[in-house]
């Protein structure tokens, strides 16, 4: 199978993540690429891609982070008809802030069901304020995606 793993940054924790998603994917056969949410144009769909997995922060006061703000405005847009295209989201905040967690991710979330794309597996979500280490939860999360995928593909 073959994934690409987008990352939305601000203070590049979202990238640092997707790096070691791709690492373990790749280590487990899969084919993934990584690639920056403001280095991806959302109307040119990889048909080759099985799934997205999408790394994003949240900014400021729920805000995109600045590498996915570009992304989102394409979607905006232009609008494109993502219908057959699945993703999966895991999403980085800070409960400190409950009115705001994970906004970010949300964002594009929403916006990609809206275009008709497929969300796959959990929702995953690293908090700031609590002691978990995102990495570790980001790859205890890639298997109900894989499973998640596999299921659909039967």
């Amino acid at each position: 199978m073959k994934f690409s793993v987008l990352y939305g940054t601000e203070s590049g924790n979202s990238e640092f993540i997707a790096q070691d998603v791709v690492a373990h994917l790749t280590a487990e056969l899969y084919e993934a690429e990584l690639s920056d949410l403001a280095d991806t144009d959302p109307t040119n769909v990889d048909p080759d891609v099985h799934a997205y997995l999408i790394v994003c922060s949240t900014h400021g006061e729920g805000e995109l982070p600045h590498t996915a703000i570009p992304f989102l405005a394409e979607l905006e847009a232009k609008a494109p008809d993502l219908t057959g295209v699945r993703y999966a989201m895991f999403g980085l905040g800070d409960s400190f802030y409950a009115e705001t967690y994970s906004q970010g991710s949300e964002i594009i979330d929403r916006k990609l069901t809206e275009l008709g794309a497929t969300r796959i597996g959990e929702y995953g979500r690293h908090d700031a304020s609590s002691i978990e280490d995102g990495t570790e939860l980001a790859l205890a999360w890639v298997p109900s995606v894989l499973a998640d995928l596999r299921a659909q593909l039967v």
